[in-house]
């Protein structure tokens, strides 16, 4: 099966297939819970489990950071969006110029994501699929097997769902609604 968005003789930039049962039970989980909860899931899986990522290949370049912490001012009604998305367009900038290594590169998109589930819900869908390669990326390197990569995903499929269900409001009023074609 093809797990990943391009063919073997590329680097995967993203995790494609989300039918696996443990993603679809994550993006149903994440469909249950509003705006707030998912930015603040994604916000802080981010700095504890992506941003390691970045900060071990690119330590100087505090781009990714500057995004985190803006969505967490915008979070808190201290900054604007448009200082918070000019912010977040330096993260994504900061993924393309580490366009030679998948680890870093996929943690600062996981980031750019996460940190713009403050404008949109469907961003959330970025932490699984980019968060999830940078993982693999940085324990597996680029060379895994396809088992090893399913193993891998699915380990961090799971810590996702866990860190989700640990803030998940019960009956959540408004539920998001998550456009998984993203």
């Amino acid at each position: 099966t093809q797990l990943l968005e391009r063919d073997m003789s590329k680097t995967r930039k993203m995790l494609s297939n989300l039918d696996t049962p443990c993603i679809q039970s994550l993006i149903n989980l994440m469909e249950m819970q509003k705006k707030l909860t998912l930015a603040t899931w994604a916000l802080e899986y981010s700095q504890q489990y992506i941003l390691p990522i970045w900060n071990k290949y690119y330590p100087d370049d505090l781009r990714p950071q500057n995004a985190l912490n803006a969505a967490w001012k915008w979070l808190l009604g201290t900054i604007k969006f448009p200082e918070a998305k000019t912010a977040i367009l330096q993260c994504h900038k900061a993924a393309l110029e580490a366009d030679k290594n998948p680890a870093a590169q996929a943690a600062a998109r996981a980031i750019g994501h996460s940190a713009s589930t403050i404008h949109s819900t469907r961003h959330s869908m970025g932490l699984i699929q980019y968060g999830s390669m940078a993982i693999v990326y940085d324990r597996l390197g680029t060379n895994a097997n396809w088992e090893e990569i399913a193993r891998c995903v699915e380990t961090e499929c799971r810590r996702m769902s866990d860190t989700l269900r640990a803030i998940a409001i019960k009956n959540s009023p408004n539920p998001t609604k998550i456009n998984k074609e993203y």
